[in-house]
Parts: C-alpha cells; sequence; structure tokens
C-alpha cells in the first residue's frame, strides 16, 4: 500500500516558517507586501487570488489587492507594474494568469523587476535556474522539491521521468531536479512522445503534469514508485455543490496498492504552491535571493 503524501502536513511547516520570518522582518520595521494584479473577473482566477490572500494573512504578511477591468490595456498595465518596480513596499510581484488575450502574458511576465519575481517566470529568473545561480524558483517545482525531502522518498541517483514540458512545471521541475545536490537522471515526456509507459515504467519517481486527467494506470509504473500528481483537473459532476470534482493525472485509487508514495488530489502538491510562494515574498523581502 502506497505511502499518501499529505501536501497540506508539509506546507503547513513551510507557512510556520514564513510566519516566523515575517516576524522577524516586522521588528526589523519591515512588512512583507506582496501585490496581486487581477485583470478581467475570472472565477478560478478569483478563487485562487482568495487563496493567496488568505494565506498572506495568515503568516502576518500583507497584500496590495490590484483589481483592474477585462479591457485594461497591455500599456496600462505594464504601467502598473512599472509603478509597483519602484515602490520600496512592495516586494513581490504576482500577475494571475491567463491574461485576457489582448494582453501578452510574456511581454507582462518580463517586465516585473526579477527582484521581485516571486512567481520566478521571468526570463532572467528561469535563466538563473538552468545555471545554477540564485533567484526565484516557480513555487510548484520547488513544492515538489520539499515533498520529497519531507516525506522521505529517495531521489538522489534516481530516475524521474516528467510528463509534462511546460515553462510553469516541467521544464524547471527537470533543471531542479539535475542539480548536483538532487542527482536525479531526468527524464521529459509530452505530446510527441509515441509511448509513455516506456519511460515511466524505468522510473522510480513518476511526475504527471500534462492536465490529462487518469493518464497514468497502474500497468505503466513498476512496485514502489513514487507518483507526484501535478494535474488539477474540474470533471462535471452533478453529485458535487459546485458542480464539479477534480481529478489529477494519475488514478490514484489504481495505483495505491502498487506505488510506494502517490499524493492526492487536492491536497497533494495544491497546497505546496502557496506555500511556496510565502516563502519567496519572504525571501524577497529579506533580500536573499536577488
Amino acid at each position: 500500500m502506497a505511502i499518501i503524501i499529505n501536501g497540506r502536513q508539509t506546507a503547513q511547516k513551510i507557512h510556520e516558517l514564513a510566519g516566523k520570518r515575517a516576524i522577524k522582518l516586522k521588528e526589523k520595521g519591515i512588512i512583507p507586501r506582496l501585490a496581486v494584479i487581477l485583470v478581467g473577473d475570472d472565477p478560478a482566477s478569483v478563487s485562487y487570488i482568495t487563496g493567496k490572500k488568505n494565506a498572506l494573512a495568515k503568516i502576518g504578511m500583507e497584500d496590495r489587492d490590484i483589481r483592474l477591468p477585462a479591457g485594461t490595456s497591455e500599456r496600462e498595465l505594464l504601467g502598473v507594474i512599472e509603478s509597483l518596480n519602484k515602490d520600496p513596499e512592495v516586494h513581490g510581484i504576482l500577475v494571475q494568469l491567463p491574461l485576457p488575450l489582448h494582453i501578452s502574458g510574456d511581454k507582462i511576465v518580463s517586465a516585473i523587476d526579477p527582484a521581485k519575481d516571486v512567481d520566478g517566470f521571468h526570463p532572467v529568473s528561469a535563466g538563473s535556474l538552468l545555471q545554477c545561480r540564485p533567484g526565484f524558483i516557480p513555487c510548484t517545482p520547488l513544492g515538489i522539491i520539499h515533498l520529497l525531502k519531507d516525506w522521505k522518498v529517495p531521489f538522489n541517483g534516481k530516475h524521474a521521468v516528467i510528463i509534462g514540458r511546460s515553462n510553469i512545471v516541467g521544464r524547471p521541475l527537470a533543471n531542479l531536479l539535475i542539480r548536483k545536490e538532487h542527482n536525479v537522471t531526468v527524464t521529459i515526456c509530452h505530446t510527441g512522445t509515441r509511448d509513455i509507459s516506456v519511460f515511466t515504467r524505468q522510473a522510480d519517481i513518476v511526475i504527471a503534469a500534462a492536465g490529462s486527467p487518469g493518464l497514468v494506470k497502474p500497468d505503466m509504473i513498476k512496485p514502489g514508485a513514487a507518483i507526484i500528481d501535478v494535474g488539477v483537473n474540474r470533471i462535471e459532476d452533478a453529485s458535487r455543490k459546485r458542480g464539479f470534482r477534480l481529478e489529477g493525472d494519475a488514478d490514484f485509487n489504481g495505483l495505491l496498492e502498487k506505488a510506494g508514495w502517490i499524493t492526492p488530489v487536492p491536497g497533494g502538491v495544491g497546497p505546496m504552491t502557496i506555500a511556496m510562494l510565502m516563502s519567496n515574498v519572504a525571501d524577497a523581502a529579506e533580500g536573499t535571493v536577488c
């Protein structure tokens, strides 16, 4: 029977540590502050931002909530970011994605001061990660590393297969895992991979980040492998109060008997993403990254 990795439990430890750091910063007259920008009123985005704001409040950090109408121009948004870049009371800047189609997400992310890029999406942050230099690391990949360590999943010298090559999870996670201190051999599978199972059956760790419900089946892994499920897929379900349920990219129930470790959805990787954001905001306020 697989060990179920409780992401909420590990995330709580990160939150508590970030809270203690916030107290020390306040003793020096520094209030850690994250500017959160939402363009439009997409319900999912509003929900995500609410979660981040609540997390900040619980550990004694502050948010600067900036809501802009969906018709906001790219130039106007760039102006807001420029103002926040210059504001010494703002330590981190987060632009909730996706943005309306008339605004270039790449251009907006690139406009953020790398010293305030707590999401870790800026090209400078990506380059720093690639070259093992100081910089902010995207929250989900960083959270996965913390989960592996906290739950004592052996990964030094092991083989990990990542399913998905996004700039948010797949690519940065691969770059993290191959660092000397982690020493993982990494294979990345994607939509062009002919038979993913050829690779996953060899893996000690399978990280599913494809956005495909139930993609990883029991016959695709070797006994005792660790399954880290990053997928969050909304499945219509009339029996649920919200009209949907969340499912991951792995067949959780089917894998329980064969895997060595597995993360649930929800309650696995998700809580770690917000926890690492809190840690990154603390880093930004301390000035310890860039």
